[in-house]
């Protein structure tokens, strides 16, 4: 098992390091970068008002998918309940935790800051799996000092792109609206002069982000969604991110989607337990938080002092309150979708993705989905040809399962594996940096082992040809090195220290993720693959 200064390395730098640019899909904005030093301009206090807006939303109810739940998620978590009962001869006294969705082991146990063998249950608990949701443990309270409320404030479901946001209408919301940004646009260097309401909806596709939060957030933050920005600052930093290369609203959804995926994610996987303000306080993350919960308060208390912090996670008022007027009670449609990752599930059986016989290397071990900082879900393959930097080439990628294109362009296609047209549903997996030419078109139904394209450097910054490789079931990423870890026709993905870096396992081969293409990093599809 790893060590925890592992972790803590690993999630520092997750957070901090610049990586590298092979697969980090920035926009570009025509905004030019100022030299001198911003003076933020004096705002007196914001008052987050709710405006409730109810548009006029048109959708076939016949293409909305029947999802039938099989757990019931509560929205307002018990507080850990403690024992006085000793476990294994020691005066510890004891917390009865009931896993949520998505929970594993190692995640638990650095949660509640424990060794996995600390861990007592009824059921014999996975490894390295999920845990079934609702199952009862018994876990050392060892945790002391300051810590966050237990009460959870988000479902999952409302952070991620997920089943519940199939039907939401962006362009209705907003244009019923009738705020600044439904009249608001910025030229992109990927798409040209680009309206407010296509940078929400491509913010949310590319990065699995659910297109109300976005709102919501854009809305508490500056007013953008039902009014006008009030000053010059709302007007550059809509998202509180006072960065001046991240001037713009599409520069500063970047940000707030990076860190809302460190906050869902690094819990998700156990590497975040605490929050630090911008007072310096830092407190520990309550044990039993969900994910959802955790990208909100993570969210916040980058841009807030602790006091501040406080009143906007009120689940009463602030944030949440601002919410629901918005958008209704998220924990009902929670109902209706959750868990993103139901009971017993694993992995389809996939191919690696190009031919056998084939040389390719291992040129990313796990890093971020999409941009720069987030969910350690994709790896990177690159052609095993002598050609170094961004070149034509003729190798293909091919689908690693049967599935309908549900998406193709800008470098991307998107391949939906059961088939009802969604990426919100089920499991799909991303292929990145994908040659316009050729590119398999969306609606394609595709068998395994048919054409994608072929490896390029389109799609955003990259070093040199190759293509980023990602699953996603139900809108929730999959981490690569995580309960269900990436297995490509018997290659297990392991994630190294630092993001890009790992291997690739099958019966006692090993394959080490590096960017040279060196012959540690090939790896061969065997014709019985």
């Amino acid at each position: 098992m790893n060590s925890s200064r592992h972790y803590f390395y690993l999630f520092a730098l997750f957070l901090e390091i610049s990586l590298l640019p092979a697969c980090s899909p920035l926009w570009g904005t025509s905004r030019l970068l100022a030299t001198e030093q911003y003076t933020a301009i004096p705002t007196t206090e914001r008052t987050k008002t709710a405006i409730v807006y109810t548009p006029t939303i048109t959708v076939d109810a016949s293409l909305i998918p029947t999802l039938t739940p099989t757990f019931t998620p509560s929205h307002v978590a018990t507080e850990a309940t403690s024992t006085s009962t000793e476990l294994m001869g020691t005066d510890i006294p004891n917390v009865l935790y009931y896993s949520l969705p998505g929970d594993s082991l190692p995640a638990v146990a650095r949660h509640f800051g424990v060794d996995v063998t600390d861990i007592l249950a009824e059921v014999e608990l996975p490894e390295a799996g999920l845990i079934n949701p609702n199952t009862l443990m018994i876990i050392p309270n060892v945790l002391n000092g300051e810590m966050t409320s237990s009460i959870q404030i988000m479902p999952d479901s409302e952070v991620v792109f997920s089943p519940s946001a199939i039907d939401f209408d962006v362009s209705s919301y907003v244009a019923a609206a009738e705020g600044y940004l439904n009249q608001f646009k910025e030229y992109l260097g990927s798409t040209g002069m680009t309206s407010g309401i296509e940078g929400v909806k491509r913010i949310a596709i590319e990065n699995s982000i659910n297109p109300r939060l976005l709102l919501a957030l854009l809305e508490y933050e500056s007013g953008w969604v039902t009014g006008q920005p009030r000053n010059l600052e709302d007007n550059d930093y809509p998202l509180g991110y006072v960065d001046l290369y991240y001037v713009g609203l599409f520069r500063q959804f970047m940000l707030a989607s990076e860190d809302l995926s460190l906050g869902y994610y690094g819990w998700r996987i156990g590497q975040l337990s605490e929050l630090t303000f911008t007072d310096g306080k830092k407190v520990r993350i309550a044990p039993d938080l969900n994910a959802g919960t955790v990208a909100i308060l993570y969210f916040f208390s980058k841009h807030n002092n602790y006091s501040d912090w406080l009143a906007i996670i009120d689940p009463n008022a602030g944030f949440m309150k601002l919410y629901e007027n918005m958008f209704g009670d998220p924990w009902a449609r929670a109902q209706k979708v959750e868990p993103l990752f139901p009971p017993g599930l694993t992995q389809p059986p996939l191919n690696l993705p190009f031919s056998p016989g084939e040389t390719w290397s291992l040129s990313g071990g796990p890093h971020s989905a999409f941009e720069k900082r987030g969910a350690l879900a994709a790896l990177d393959f690159a052609p095993g040809a002598d050609q170094r930097g961004c070149y034509e080439s003729e190798s293909w990628v091919l689908a690693a399962a049967s599935g309908q294109v549900v998406r193709s362009g800008n470098g991307i296609v998107i391949l939906d594996l059961d088939n009802d047209g969604y990426e919100q549903t089920g499991w799909d997996l991303l292929y990145l940096h994908i040659a316009e030419v050729d590119r398999v078109p969306k609606g394609t139904l595709l068998n395994i082992d048919d054409r994608i394209g072929h490896p390029s450097c389109e799609g955003g910054p990259s070093t040199g040809t190759h293509f980023h490789f990602a699953r996603k079931f139900n809108g929730e990423w999959a981490l690569a090195d995580g309960p269900l870890p990436f297995n490509l026709s018997g290659w297990v993905a392991h994630a190294g220290e630092l993001p890009y870096e790992g291997t690739m396992t099958k019966d006692g081969l090993v394959v080490i993720a590096l960017p040279n293409g060196s012959a540690v990093t090939k790896i061969v599809r065997q014709p019985d693959e």
